[in-house]
């Protein structure tokens, strides 16, 4: 059992959080780049934010499959690695490339469907078209956002998270003067309000999608993973692309439509307890984005020795993953305790009674500092079950407990009415329930048999 395994090695653990540490970094680099464009949205009217955010949402939600399936290719990459056939590593970006060109004709429809969807919400028709607008412009660089994926995971995969984050912070600070050049029109440009804000954001990407080439193709990575030669098809590593990353694309999709919903019928509620979970879950960033970070390391070294059959290094990187999770949660739950009616007053606004929603978010803030020790766990659990290329199972537990637990949701805000703290207490309850079984499946050790790992890596 992996509980009678568990054992600390600090070497292990300074490596994990080499990798680990940048991809935090560069995470957080999407998270303000999101901020940039709403706050600067939000300074030429509300509309405008509630456009930028409704349209960006829109379109995260378009793509997140075909994400979801891109980004397996750092584990992917980690496992050739791990068992010595380099020049693959290469490989898989070529393949990633391959299967985004072959999902490009689902993205037209996907963005042509989509973009008719937002009349039909009930928001203001100028909202409508400036939704439609940013959506579509987003869409339009679609292509480029997930050549980077492939790019990123690459590099995530053969350890290389210093070259991920230097692309993506390269990346953020073109986009933000940039965005506020063609939002507002400066330096002579014309004031492109959210258009300049998608094109800006456009145009960032490809910058740092540029970067990622460079870096690419240096000579380094020429000679070592046979770059060069790596541009052509290969249908055993396309097989094991799809095979593995369709069900990471589409436990993301049904997840992330799952916690969407969820927070649709919680927003039913009214104005308050809306804005309580949007305070609540803006400080479950500083959970989530580093978990984010770990995971993708976890992720690499899991597949980088489940590659090279050493099972007894995963065991270490179990471990120093589950020490640096549930250490930082921890923390994070003490703060969010201690301090949860400074935390969430950030957020009072200067004029109108704060008085329900400050009492109604500290609670949630409770709540929060309970799950972010599950979530950490989920999270770290995921990693290695997904770096050793358990993704159906992940695909089959994940979706079926989060839509479990929309449907507990459905009955206890819309059937019984039992009001947003008791639902606030079913969401946390059923995020420890995933996490147990998560750990469950850590446990029972199918995930690590000789046979089941042979079919992972045979093409």
């Amino acid at each position: 059992m992996f509980l009678s395994r568990v054992h600390f090695k600090k070497d292990t653990l300074f490596e994990l959080a080499r990798i680990a540490l940048p991809m935090v970094v560069s995470q957080g680099t999407f998270a303000v780049m999101i901020f940039t464009d709403r706050y600067f949205m939000s300074q030429i009217d509300s509309v405008h934010m509630a456009a930028a955010l409704g349209g960006g949402v829109a379109a995260f939600f378009s793509f997140c499959f075909f994400t979801g399936l891109l980004s397996y290719a750092n584990a992917l990459t980690a496992q050739y690695l791990g068992a010595g056939e380099l020049a693959k590593c290469s490989k898989v970006v070529t393949q990633g490339i391959v299967i985004t060109i072959m999902c490009s004709p689902f993205l037209v429809i996907i963005t042509y469907f989509v973009s008719g969807i937002f009349e039909n919400v009930g928001h203001d028709p100028i909202q409508v078209e400036l939704e439609k607008t940013y959506y579509v412009i987003l869409m339009l660089g679609v292509i480029i956002t997930l050549t980077k994926t492939c790019l990123s995971s690459y590099f995530a995969g053969i350890g290389r998270t210093r070259v991920v984050m230097i692309c993506d912070v390269c990346g953020l600070l073109f986009n933000v003067p940039l965005c506020y050049v063609m939002v507002f029109g400066k330096i002579g440009l014309p004031a492109l309000g959210i258009v300049g804000a998608g094109v800006s954001t456009i145009i960032a990407s490809l910058f740092a999608c540029i970067l990622f080439i460079v870096f690419y193709l240096r000579r380094e990575h020429r000679d070592k993973f046979s770059v060069m030669s790596s541009f052509q098809i290969d249908w055993g590593v396309l097989r094991r692309f799809w095979r593995l990353g369709f069900p990471s694309g589409l436990e993301l999709f049904l997840n992330v439509a799952a916690f969407n919903l969820f927070l649709l019928m919680f927003q039913g509620y009214g104005i308050v307890e809306g804005a309580s979970a949007a305070i609540v879950f803006n400080w479950d960033l500083l959970s989530f984005v580093p978990m984010i970070g770990l995971n993708i390391g976890v992720i690499s070294l899991i597949g980088r020795f489940v590659g090279a059959n050493d099972m007894a290094r995963t065991d270490e990187v179990m471990s120093a993953g589950f020490f640096l999770g549930i250490v930082y949660s921890a923390i994070l739950a003490v703060l969010y305790i201690t301090f949860r009616f400074p935390l969430v007053e950030v957020f009072s606004p200067p004029e109108g009674d704060f008085s329900e929603i400050r009492d109604l978010s500290a609670f949630m803030m409770i709540g929060l500092s309970s799950y972010v020790i599950a979530d950490a766990m989920i999270i770290i659990t995921g990693g290695v079950l997904r770096g050793a290329g358990d993704t159906r199972w992940l695909m089959y537990a994940s979706v079926g407990l989060h839509w479990a637990m929309l449907i507990a949701q459905y009955y206890v805000i819309l059937v019984w009415e039992f009001g947003p703290r008791v639902s606030w207490l079913t969401f946390c309850a059923m995020i420890f329930a995933i996490a147990i079984v998560y750990i469950w499946r850590l446990q029972n050790g199918v995930w690590r048999d000789p046979e089941r790992l042979k079919l992972v890596m045979n093409e």
